[in-house]
């Protein structure tokens, strides 16, 4: 089976994905909620594995930070990977650890050569401890920092030239970030190397409670915006298919609605406009 678009895994929903017969349907975990010698949720993960094919989506590796990649972390993330081997495994243009301190999120930097540099050495390690090549997702920003010496664009084609990586581009984050900055999201768009990208992920996002549509907030628990089914669409016209993924974290809807977005995100892929369309 060749994946098309699929949804985020949640554990309340294990019965209803199990039995789902959607052509391509595939499903992205977080590893870090799965690092666990056995129990329940290994069962789970192993008997979905059974019938459609996973992707691990990593949020704890600080690939931009300081220092190098927890090895311990690594070790049971290569212990996942040996077990459920995902079609896919992706982690984030971020930091999110420093001297021991962990945070609760996921973390900007000013792009400069060595961030890049550092950047570069921290992908090398993850992909040489894998065995395997692994993408990386654009973030969502909320304000303007100083220092930067590259543009995101250019900072993701030179990782994925410098390390062999992939791109993991969240439409959804291109929004919300084009909107808080005051960019052009298309234009985000076509600068990317397209040739990089491995997957897109959709989702959903709020405005602010005191600042409104000024600032959006990347929250994951609303239906995808027509903004960025726009984004999507026009992604995928110019770029080509990628697997896609709903990502939905709050306010769960019944299963039903995940699959409806996720089957509008299929139908864009069986039939992609062309780029020419936009002109």
């Amino acid at each position: 089976m060749v994946p098309t678009a699929g949804l985020g895994f949640k554990p309340i929903h294990f019965e209803e994905a199990l039995a789902a017969p959607a052509a391509g349907l595939w499903f992205e975990v977080h590893p870090e909620n799965y690092m666990a010698a056995g129990g329940p949720r290994l069962a789970m993960l192993e008997a979905l594995r059974g019938a459609r094919p996973l992707s691990l989506h990593g949020v704890g590796l600080s690939l931009a930070g300081a220092a190098e990649p927890d090895r311990r972390h690594l070790a049971r993330l290569k212990q996942l990977v040996d077990r459920f081997d995902p079609f896919l495994v992706s982690e984030h243009l971020a930091w999110s650890v420093q001297d021991g301190r962990y945070f609760p999120d996921l973390l900007p930097f000013p792009r400069t050569t060595e961030a890049l540099l550092t950047m570069v050495r921290n992908v090398d390690i993850v992909q040489s401890a894998l065995g395997r090549k692994i993408l990386i997702e654009n973030p969502s920003l909320y304000i303007a920092m100083d220092g930067h010496e590259w543009s995101e664009t250019d900072f993701l084609k030179q990782l994925a030239k410098r390390t062999g990586c992939g791109l993991l581009i969240d439409v959804n984050n291109v929004a919300v970030s084009a909107n808080n900055l005051r960019l052009d999201p298309y234009a985000y768009l076509d600068a990317l190397p397209h040739e990089a990208i491995g997957e897109v992920h959709l989702a959903g996002h709020r405005p602010d409670p005191e600042l409104g549509e000024a600032l959006l907030i990347d929250s994951h628990d609303a239906p995808v915006a027509e903004s960025v089914w726009a984004l999507f669409d026009y992604l995928v016209a110019s770029a080509g298919p990628r697997p896609a993924l709903i990502e939905r974290d709050g306010n769960l809807p019944p299963f039903a609605d995940l699959m409806a977005e996720r089957d509008r995100a299929a139908a864009i892929l069986a039939t992609p406009r062309k780029a020419a369309a936009y002109a």
